[in-house]
C-alpha cells in the first residue's frame, strides 16, 4: 500500500533522513519508534508532503507521490494526524470533522465516524478548544478519517494523554484496520502502546533505521535502549 526507497530529507543543507527504505501492506500497522530528535516527525511530514524530499521515492498503492503536494496526497488516499493534533480550537467538533470532508464530496459526517467515537457526538457542538486532551486526539483520528483514507499518518499520538486513554485509543485503531482495511504508521516513544497496536516495529536512530521486527517475539530489551536517553 505505501511503499518508500531511498528517502532523503533535509532542512537546507542539514539531511535528516539517510535513505531510508520501508514498506507498509495493505491492513498492516507500523509503529516508528525512537527519542526525540532521531526523525519520526521528519519521517511523517514528508510522507504527508509538508516538508520536501531531497531524493527518493514515495510510492501509494504502486503510483508515485513523492511530488506531489499535500491536499493532493490525501485525494490520493493519505491522511494525517500531526503532533498536537492541531485542531481547529474555536470551531465546534462536528465544524472540525467536516473539514475532513473536503475531498469526498460529502456535506455531512458519515454516522460511522460517530459510531467509532461516541464522545465525539454528545460533544458534537461544543468547541474543539474545550475538549480534553484524549478527546481531542480522537476528534483528530476522526478529522483524517473523514477523507476516507487508505493510509492514515499519525505522528506521537499518546503524547500528553492519560494512560487509560491511551490502552483505548490502541483498540480504536485496531478497529479502525480491521473495519476499514487502512495500513497504519504511527510513529511513537510509547513502548507498550506499540506494542499494544503494532504488527511490526522500526527503530529509527540518528536518521536511518537501526532495527526492524514483528512485534510477536520482539525483543524488547532491545528497543527500550534505543528509547533511553
Amino acid at each position: 500500500m505505501l511503499d518508500v526507497s531511498s528517502l532523503r530529507v533535509a532542512y537546507g543543507e542539514s539531511e535528516v533522513l539517510h535513505g531510508l527504505d520501508f514498506s507498509v501492506a495493505p491492513g498492516e500497522i507500523v509503529a516508528v519508534m525512537g527519542r526525540n530528535g532521531m526523525g519520526k516527525t521528519t519521517l511523517m511530514k514528508s510522507l504527508m508532503g509538508v516538508i520536501p524530499t531531497r531524493s527518493g521515492h514515495v510510492r501509494m498503492n504502486g503510483d508515485e507521490i513523492t511530488r506531489l503536494k499535500s491536499h493532493q496526497r490525501v485525494a490520493r488516499g493519505v491522511a494525517y494526524v500531526p503532533q498536537g493534533r492541531q485542531i481547529f480550537s474555536t470551531m465546534t467538533v462536528e465544524e472540525n470533522v467536516e473539514t475532513g470532508l473536503t475531498v469526498t464530496g460529502e456535506r455531512s459526517v458519515p454516522g460511522e465516524i460517530y459510531e467509532m467515537f461516541p464522545v465525539l457526538l454528545e460533544m458534537k457542538n461544543r468547541r474543539g478548544g474545550n475538549l480534553s486532551g484524549g478527546q481531542q486526539q480522537q476528534l483528530a483520528i476522526a478529522r483524517a478519517l473523514a477523507a476516507k483514507p487508505k493510509v492514515l499518518l499519525l505522528d506521537e499520538p499518546t503524547e500528553g494523554i492519560q494512560p487509560s486513554i491511551i490502552r483505548e485509543m490502541g483498540r480504536t485503531l485496531r478497529r479502525i484496520r480491521d473495519e476499514r482495511g487502512l495500513s497504519i504508521v504511527v510513529s511513537e516513544q510509547v513502548l507498550s502502546f506499540a506494542l499494544d497496536v503494532a504488527d511490526r516495529v522500526l527503530v529509527i536512530e540518528n536518521g536511518e533505521f537501526a532495527f526492524e521486527g514483528p512485534r510477536e517475539g520482539l525483543d524488547e530489551d532491545r528497543v527500550a535502549k534505543f528509547l533511553s536517553v
